[in-house]
């Protein structure tokens, strides 16, 4: 089965190394290391209005694409990382598709991952309209001795971890005490307790990343601004999404704060705009930049993300950055704003890009990504 519709050959990150100048022998062998749920994603784009009860709406656009703990895989390994996942697939044929499309398409080390027989993909339809979305899942959790997570994680420099309440996940004690550096997820508390006590593995992050309703709630704090701060006082890096309006950071240890503003964008689907946030700041924190380049970072790549639909469809690489930052940096040589809305002065917040990206050659924009769809035939 093909990886792409129209595009027959696996994603490339441009031949960039974010790590290159850090790497040294004896280095751990993964850049990133995750666990979790891989879904087939079936994504339909381009309703006028949410579904309505007893009709039948059209979509004019649809793609298919490996989703869940995929989507921050796949968003790491286009940015240059070397990415590690361990999951539970199928042996049915969104499995196989899953499985070819992030081992072969986008070169992730699925070593830890492993095929569970009898047992079928969980499945997302997402349904994106007004800049909103509605998903519908199903899906059955994987046998108990057939459980995904390896005994030990293997040696990396970070891990992205999803943070549930009530539930210790060993594995990122193991990580920590071995020198990983753990990235905090965390998704809607459906307990409604929202009490950072009942996340037990929270100690050991050196990073929280949650977003603003999430941080506000978990804080008992009116103001995102505020929430971070308090969350400071419990892990070393507090960083509260916000939107369309940005991020804040706060760094516990030496008190830094950064609020970068987001940049304004024609939104088609936010799916796994957040992973790809977490994505893109995890890069920058491995590589060693300013915590605001690094918050400027992961907005533009969550900012990019969004143009197109889907989770791990939409995650940009080196690419797909490079060619934003020499679209855009005719602008930061003048004082006038952009015929596109774009603010010269804002606009060069991002001049450290400068030294970073790939020549890439003169293309259309927004770029355009093949869609991957179940069901063709390889070329001959």
């Amino acid at each position: 089965m093909s990886l792409a519709e129209g595009d027959r050959t696996p994603h490339r990150t441009a031949g960039v190394d974010p790590l290159a100048g850090l790497r040294r022998p004896g280095d751990p062998p993964v850049d990133v290391y995750l666990t979790g749920t891989v879904f087939l994603d079936i994504i339909f784009t381009g309703l006028d209005s949410a579904p309505v009860r007893g009709t039948e709406s059209w979509a004019r656009g649809m793609g298919s694409s490996p989703g869940g703990v995929a989507n921050m895989a796949t968003a790491l390994a286009r940015l240059g990382l070397r990415t590690s996942l361990a999951a539970a697939f199928g042996d049915d044929h969104y499995g196989e598709y899953c499985w070819d499309a992030l081992e072969s398409g986008e070169g992730i080390d699925l070593t830890g991952s492993r095929r569970v027989g009898g047992w079928h993909s969980p499945v997302t339809v997402s349904m994106a309209y007004e800049d909103e979305r509605t998903m519908v899942s199903h899906g059955h959790e994987a046998p108990v001795d057939l459980a995904p997570v390896p005994a030990h994680p293997p040696r990396a420099r970070a891990a992205v971890a999803a943070l549930a309440p009530g539930v210790r996940a060993p594995w990122i004690a193991e990580a920590a005490r071995a020198g990983t550096r753990v990235f905090g997820d965390v998704g809607w508390d459906d307990t409604g307790a929202w009490d950072l006590d009942a996340l037990p593995d929270l100690e050991h992050c050196e990073a929280f990343l949650p977003n603003a309703a999430e941080a506000m709630r978990y804080t008992r704090t009116d103001c995102p601004r505020a929430a971070a701060r308090a969350l400071a006082d419990r892990v070393p890096l507090a960083v509260v999404t916000l939107g369309s309006q940005g991020a804040y950071a706060v760094d516990g240890r030496s008190g830094e704060t950064a609020d970068v503003p987001a940049i304004a964008v024609d939104a088609l689907d936010p799916t796994g705009a957040g992973d790809v946030f977490v994505a893109g700041f995890v890069t920058g924190t491995l590589a060693g930049w300013p915590l605001a380049d690094r918050l400027a970072f992961a907005g533009l790549t969550a900012a990019l993300s969004v143009q197109e639909f889907g989770g791990s469809l939409s995650a940009p690489g080196w690419t797909e950055v490079a060619a934003w930052w020499r679209r855009v940096r005719a602008y930061t040589r003048t004082s006038a704003r952009s015929a596109h809305g774009h603010d010269p002065q804002a606009l060069r917040r991002y001049a450290f890009l400068e030294d970073l990206v790939p020549e890439v050659p003169a293309t259309a924009w927004p770029l355009r990504r093949a869609v991957p769809t179940i069901g063709f035939g390889r070329s001959a």
